[in-house]
């Protein structure tokens, strides 16, 4: 199964970038390979926001929608996401935020496993460096809205 993890310091403070990465419908503007996105549900429980969302993901000739449950933590500042429907076997991802005087910490990992056994050999290969460039985008966005309004 593919598997990755980044940890990058993004100048910003902790509830804008929880914010960014749990509003999901705006990835397709910003987020590679992510060509669609659609929040069916989003409720708070407690110290739970709980999300279920589409996302369309696709490059070339090669394009799948997959059903996700989101779970945010607020006391623990963590984001847990998992698969409930489309072309996954497993999907299972972390996030984690930490605030530092320069910015917040983000930590994210990524563990899943494509039914297509050719796919998931490919994407294990180039995982990482799709990982770094989604990352990138996370960190250019929130450069992009929250530096900009300090100006």
């Amino acid at each position: 199964m593919p598997k990755a993890s980044v940890k990058r310091l993004i100048e910003c403070n902790k509830n804008q970038l929880i914010d960014l990465v749990l509003d999901i419908e705006k990835y397709p503007t910003f987020v590679p390979f992510c060509l669609d996105a659609h929040v069916y549900e989003r409720k708070n429980e407690g110290n739970f926001t709980l999300i279920i969302a589409d996302l369309t993901i696709g490059k070339g000739p090669f394009k799948d929608t997959y059903k996700s449950d989101v779970k945010f933590n607020k006391k623990e500042n963590t984001i847990k996401v998992t698969n409930i429907g489309g072309p996954l076997n497993h999907l299972e991802n972390n996030w984690q935020f930490k605030e530092h005087e320069s910015g917040t910490e983000i930590s994210f990992d990524i563990d899943f496993e494509i039914e297509n056994k050719f796919l998931n050999i490919v994407m294990t290969k180039s995982f990482q460096f799709g990982l770094d460039k989604i990352a990138d985008a996370f960190q250019n966005r929130a450069k992009d809205l929250f530096n900009s309004s300090k100006n």
